[in-house]
């Protein structure tokens, strides 16, 4: 499994930079690069009072992903020992980011 870094404070699972969900999804099957990735798992915090305030964060976290390009992604699964989701303001999942993301794709010049 995986340490999970994540700067999207305005997700309902983050507390502290950190993910209080035990498992996440990567999307983005034909990514190329970082901002064609996503976390698919992105719930968007409601401010009604409601919050994850007693949630501990989940470190490791067990990481699905789609993005087959990725050197990390071994059969689905992130293979990184650490990874980082980023996406300030978001409001859905397609405003996130998997930061990790490495492009095992040759490059043909």
């Amino acid at each position: 499994m995986t340490r999970l870094d994540c700067s999207v404070v305005n997700c309902t699972y983050n507390k502290d930079d950190s993910c209080c969900k035990d498992n996440i999804h990567v999307g983005g099957k034909n990514a190329k690069v970082v901002d064609e990735t996503s976390c698919e798992s992105f719930r968007e915090r409601k401010y009604d009072g409601a919050s994850n305030a007693d949630s501990i964060p989940s470190k490791p976290t067990e990481i699905s992903c789609d993005a087959e390009s990725c050197c990390y992604n071994h059969a689905c699964k992130c293979a990184a020992d650490q990874v980082r989701v980023s996406g300030s303001n978001a409001c859905s999942c397609k405003n996130t980011e998997c930061t990790t993301f490495d492009c095992k794709c040759e490059l043909n010049f």
